[in-house]
C-alpha cells in the first residue's frame, strides 16, 4: 500500500524545492492532478495548510476535487501531504529531496492509510493501481526534472 520513485536532477534542492512545494504547479508536472489551488487564504506551504486539487483518475476521468493539507514542510529537505476524505487521511504523498554530486535525488512515494477498506481496495486493485501510480510518479518527476534543468 506504498510505493516510491525516485530520479536524479541536475538542480539544486532549492530549485527543485521551490518547483514542488508551490502547489500551483502541480497541473504542469502531475498525469493525474491537472490544477490546484491553495485554501483559506494561503499563498504558500507551510505545516496544516490546506490546499485542493482537481484530479482526472488515471488521466480519463472521473474528475473530481480533493482536499489536501500539508503535513511535512522542511525546505530543500521534505515536502508532503495527506488527501483527506471526510475529515480522514486516506493517502500520504511525499517528496524527498537529497543532494546529490551537483545535483538533487527527488524521491516521491504514497502510502495508503491502514483502514480496513484500503487494504481490501489494495488487495483487489493494487496491482493495476500501483502500476498507475508508479508510473504517474516518474512521469511527475521527470517532468519536474525538465523545467528545473532548464533553469541552470
Amino acid at each position: 500500500m506504498r510505493d516510491a520513485v525516485t530520479v536524479h536532477m541536475n538542480a539544486p534542492p532549492s530549485r527543485v524545492w521551490g518547483l514542488v512545494s508551490d502547489i500551483t504547479n502541480t497541473g504542469k508536472f502531475s498525469p493525474e492532478t491537472f490544477e490546484a489551488e491553495w485554501l483559506d487564504g494561503a499563498t504558500g506551504p507551510a505545516l496544516g495548510t490546506r490546499f485542493r486539487g482537481h484530479v482526472r483518475r488515471n488521466g480519463r476521468g472521473p474528475v473530481y476535487w480533493t482536499v489536501c493539507r500539508i503535513v511535512a514542510c522542511e525546505p530543500c529537505r521534505e515536502f508532503g501531504f495527506v488527501v483527506e476524505a471526510a475529515g480522514r487521511s486516506v493517502n500520504t504523498w511525499r517528496y524527498r529531496f537529497e543532494p546529490s554530486g551537483t545535483g538533487t535525488d527527488v524521491t516521491e512515494s504514497f502510502e495508503l492509510a491502514d483502514t480496513p477498506a484500503l487494504r481490501l481496495y489494495w488487495a483487489l486493485l493494487g496491482w493495476a493501481r500501483g502500476r498507475t501510480n508508479r508510473n504517474g510518479m516518474r512521469t511527475t518527476l521527470e517532468r519536474i526534472k525538465a523545467v528545473a534543468e532548464s533553469r541552470s
